[in-house]
């Protein structure tokens, strides 16, 4: 307990789904937790805050940079600085190419690749200034190995592993750590919609025989965020069961 004490992060996606999670978990290691997204961010701040812990919620749309200076403005009036970004925040896919819309396909990048772009063009002037930072841009399964019908889903989370391994090259020497956290099939209200049989077939081709659950993503995350971590940046850990491996 307490490895993010006197910390202050700003999570996207808190409002839901792992970005919920993450922010609990936050919460409990003794971080000031800033809840961002569209929607739902005030019920994640209220639970981090009614079960002891110190949170607030701000609306967030990742894809507009006017957005995220608001939401950074508000996270140092509240807490003074901002020590780790956390950006999860992300829309998923279910698509052939050939009947990918271009105005889809924008949206997706907007969201998935622009939205990490903006959020670390905010905070890093700020992790520079006070040459200490942490960043981890959530990825996926997607961006290493093929899956079906994830056409522009992929090429942003490619795209967001890309730009956190170059970004982490240039600020390694600013004690600034960026990494990229890519999950597999992770239990989450997205795939409530699924049937049966494409979920087992997601079980089947895990090594693990099951499906991950989002306090696994968040421990990876916590640990990337917390002084346990200063000597990686640069990665994409993988947590998938092991089906990147085969």
């Amino acid at each position: 307990m307490n490895r993010l004490s006197g910390k202050t992060a700003l999570i996207t996606g808190a409002g839901s789904g792992i970005g919920r999670v993450i922010a609990h978990k936050f919460g409990e290691e003794g971080a000031a937790v800033v809840c961002a997204d569209i929607k739902g961010f005030e019920e994640t701040a209220k639970e981090i805050a009614d079960a002891g812990g110190k949170a607030i919620g701000v609306e967030l749309d990742v894809s507009k940079l006017d957005s995220w200076k608001k939401a950074y403005d508000l996270t140092v009036h509240e807490f003074g600085a901002v020590d780790a970004l956390v950006n999860v925040a992300g829309i998923p896919e279910a698509a052939d190419i050939l009947d990918l819309e271009e105005a889809d396909f924008d949206k997706m990048m907007n969201v998935n690749l622009k939205g990490v772009f903006f959020g670390m063009k905010t905070v890093l002037p700020h992790f520079v200034e006070k040459s200490a930072g942490k960043i981890v841009n959530i990825a996926s399964l997607a961006a290493h190995v093929g899956l079906t019908k994830l056409p522009s889903y992929s090429a942003s989370k490619g795209g967001v592993v890309s730009m956190t391994r170059q970004v982490a090259m240039d600020y390694a020497g600013k004690n600034i750590q960026i990494n990229a956290v890519s999950p597999g099939i992770i239990e989450t209200p997205i795939l409530a919609n699924i049937s049966a049989e494409m979920k087992k077939q997601f079980t089947d081709a895990t090594p693990a025989n099951r499906l991950g659950r989002p306090d696994e993503i968040a421990s990876m995350v916590l640990f990337l965020c917390s002084d346990e971590s200063d000597f990686i940046t640069g990665q994409a850990m993988i947590v998938d069961g092991g089906w990147g491996s085969q």
